[in-house]
């Protein structure tokens, strides 16, 4: 039976330092009418996730944890949005802003499958596994998968965060009251190469696989697919998060918020998540970090998203 899918589109920027990305979802649509796909007339029903753009217009109140107020927000929302989708029968297609929702996107699977065993794989240049005991700029899309382990990473601390900082802090781990979200062994990176020390001292700790673009090279796509499905056996349901500055800038544009040289071709990010797409056990594809206003090539990486979505879903289908 083919998959239905839905889609959710999350505009949400509130965890990001350079301000653009709820502009993405917006810049994906404008690449698929410059092409004039018919892509999204195949889904009647379109669910958003609120901007809380509002948060935007003042200085944040936490200077290590910014605008977290907002990212509980955003939590709320996937919650319900992404259970009802659960409770339909369809899959979950999120376009989102920045990637510190998706540690929202996780909560929200795990809420929704509390019995069932969660792997995440993490396409991206950088780790986002900090806190806000060890981030250096306060920015929240580089802590989503520390809220989905359930760490502070105190052996790496260099902050002081205010107690009414660490209770939503806790609050974000301890989402839906089920706490960690995944375990270290079922967490795997691709692409990674843009960490600081605490994070590379809790990649260490935990021992989390980083397939580099080296490594994807060198191997081959169709490897690197099968060494992650072979490390993800023992889950239930795999959530891929993609992440576009997993692309090489060079190739691809610098339409998002921290682009990084040196990373993956279009075809080899298509490759890895086609072969994902094909096992059983995906139950959620997630594109974030598309920023038009960054792009010097008008609007080239949501284009590039866009060509890789359209491709996609009709694997995911099937």
């Amino acid at each position: 039976m083919a998959r239905k899918i839905q889609l959710i589109i999350n505009e949400s920027e509130v965890t990001a330092g350079t301000r653009g990305a709820s502009l993405g979802p917006g810049a994906v649509k404008v690449a698929a009418w410059k092409k004039e796909s018919d892509f999204f007339s195949q889904f009647t029903n379109q669910y958003s996730i609120k901007n809380n753009e509002e948060l935007l217009n003042k200085p944040p109140l936490y200077p290590f944890a910014k605008r977290i107020e907002g990212l509980t927000e955003v939590f709320e929302q996937l919650d319900t949005i992404v259970k009802s989708t659960y409770e339909k029968g369809d899959f979950p297609l999120i376009i989102a802003g920045d990637h510190g929702s998706a540690g929202g996107t996780i909560a929200a699977i795990k809420n929704s499958h509390p019995g069932k065993r969660l792997g995440v794989v993490w396409i991206d240049a950088h780790g986002d596994l900090h806190t806000p005991y060890t981030t250096p700029s306060g920015n929240m899309h580089g802590m989503p998968l520390a809220t989905a382990l359930a760490t502070d990473n105190l052996d790496a601390q260099i902050n002081e965060p205010k107690e009414d900082v660490k209770g939503l802090w806790d609050n974000l781990k301890n989402f839906g009251g089920i706490s960690p979200k995944i375990q270290p062994e079922d967490l795997v990176f691709i692409a990674v190469r843009d960490t600081e020390e605490p994070e590379d001292l809790l990649m260490d700790k935990l021992g989390i696989r980083n397939i580099t673009v080296e490594e994807v090279r060198k191997s081959g796509v169709d490897h690197v697919v099968d060494e992650v499905l072979e490390k993800l056996k023992d889950c239930d349901l795999i959530y891929v998060s993609f992440d576009v500055d997993s692309m090489d800038p060079k190739i691809v544009s610098h339409g998002t918020g921290t682009p990084v040289d040196n990373g993956l071709t279009p075809e080899e990010a298509e490759g890895i998540m086609t072969g994902l797409i094909k096992s059983d056990k995906l139950c959620c594809l997630e594109f974030v970090e598309i920023n038009p206003c960054l792009d010097e090539k008008k609007n080239k990486m949501a284009e590039v998203a866009f060509d890789l979505l359209e491709r996609l879903v009709p694997v995911i289908k099937k």
